[in-house]
């Protein structure tokens, strides 16, 4: 069954909508900030924030309970994406379902109340951006938040997916969403994987990753249901492929063998070859041994296709607007649909000085999409790894 992407709504340090996201890649031009958090008490208090004005101001509850950034940002980004997909009210809501990955989930609002003390009676589950959507929605068929920390919402992108093939929805709402968390910064600066200037993926001088807010939710149905209500789609979700390296808790296996496992399973599901991908969405988060074995595994996949790695270009998404956590499959994944609907990939940030042991194809001019397809992929810590496909739709 084919799986289409017929609705955007994205929630950025660039801004909020689709637009602003897309003319923001095209730009190519960011810098994170200190966070606004007077107790992040750490030496790189970096963010890609989400801008003051673009934060969603309401609704600060739902169903009862209080609601974190996250979940909020989550429900400002699915509002754009059922605008944008036209999708109305459904037939039936039990065959609407909602995914949505996070690694911290709603956290950040837990961490205040640790401060300031929760409010007189209010309690509020920390993973709550699925169901925030499917009660706003009405969507009665199921809510899942997955949090398998930075592969989250690549990985609950995939379940979307399967929801459909295995006839459980018509339609899912489904992304990822992450907003600060003290917690989540400070860690990684105690483990020194903080990047003291900017998120800088393939440079050589890169120090660690940076961590950025954001949400980005789509629209997913299958053909049919899109068709029988005239949607059109940016792109279809084509394939999936899951790995698990189960190497080091933090570490990627050096090899990068279930790295390629997973995109060869991608491409497998998707029924494409290494040499219909005209462009790849990295996972690419500035840490040392990520970015070089990531550029490893991909040239392992593209030579084996008699490609160079000087022949598909990558787009360094997380140079842009950071390291999202959990939300970062997400946000990469609606970056490629608009890669591929746009049949352009945008340029990547420039860097100082690329690594030689990354020697990947990193425009910083726009270049027309070559071949059908995109691959995007998204790892986490504990090994986990997942790629998705994304492919052009014939009209």
């Amino acid at each position: 069954m084919t799986v289409l992407i017929t609705g955007l709504g994205v929630l950025s340090c660039l801004g909020a909508g689709t637009d602003k996201f897309w003319a923001g890649m095209r730009a190519a031009r960011s810098a994170p900030g200190r966070a606004a958090d007077p107790h992040a008490n750490m030496a790189h208090p970096l963010m890609y924030s989400v801008p003051a004005a673009d934060v969603p101001s309401g609704p600060a509850a739902l169903g009862g309970s209080p609601l974190g950034q996250a979940s909020r940002y989550a429900l400002a980004a699915a509002a754009e994406a059922v605008a944008d997909a036209g999708l109305g009210q459904v037939a039936d809501p039990t065959r609407v379902a909602v995914v949505v990955g996070t690694g911290m989930g709603d956290s950040g609002m837990h961490e205040q109340w640790h401060l300031d003390g929760a409010p007189e009676g209010e309690w509020s589950p920390v993973f709550s951006p699925a169901a925030s959507i499917g009660g706003w929605f009405g969507a009665a068929g199921s809510n899942t938040s997955i949090s398998n920390a930075c592969a989250a919402s690549g990985f609950g992108l995939s379940v979307a997916a399967d929801l459909i093939n295995s006839g459980e929805a018509d339609v899912v709402i489904a992304g990822g969403a992450e907003a600060y968390s003290r917690v989540a910064l400070g860690c990684f600066n105690r483990l020194g994987a903080i990047d003291a200037e900017r998120c800088r993926p393939f440079d050589r001088h890169r120090g660690g990753t940076v961590f950025g807010e954001g949400a980005a939710i789509m629209v997913l149905e299958s053909a049919e249901h899109a068709a029988a209500r005239g949607a059109t789609a940016y792109a279809a979700l084509a394939g999936a492929g899951w790995s698990c390296d189960a190497y080091h808790s933090t570490a990627p296996e050096p090899t990068g063998e279930q790295i390629v496992r997973a995109m060869y399973q991608a491409f497998d599901d998707a029924g494409v070859k290494p040499a219909d991908i005209g462009a790849v969405v990295p996972h690419g988060t500035g840490t040392q041994l990520n970015d070089v074995v990531e550029s490893g595994s991909l040239a392992q996949v593209l030579g084996g296709a008699g490609l160079s790695m000087a022949q598909v270009p990558l787009y360094s998404l997380k140079g842009l607007i950071g390291h999202t956590g959990g939300a970062a499959g997400a946000l990469a994944a609606l970056a490629g649909a608009l890669i591929v609907s746009n049949r352009e990939v945008p340029p990547s940030v420039a860097l100082g000085e690329q690594d030689p042991e990354c020697p990947v194809l990193l425009p910083t001019q726009a270049v027309p999409l070559e071949g059908s397809a995109v691959l995007v992929n998204a790892y986490a810590f504990g090994g986990n790894n997942v790629s998705l496909v994304l492919q052009e739709v014939e009209s």
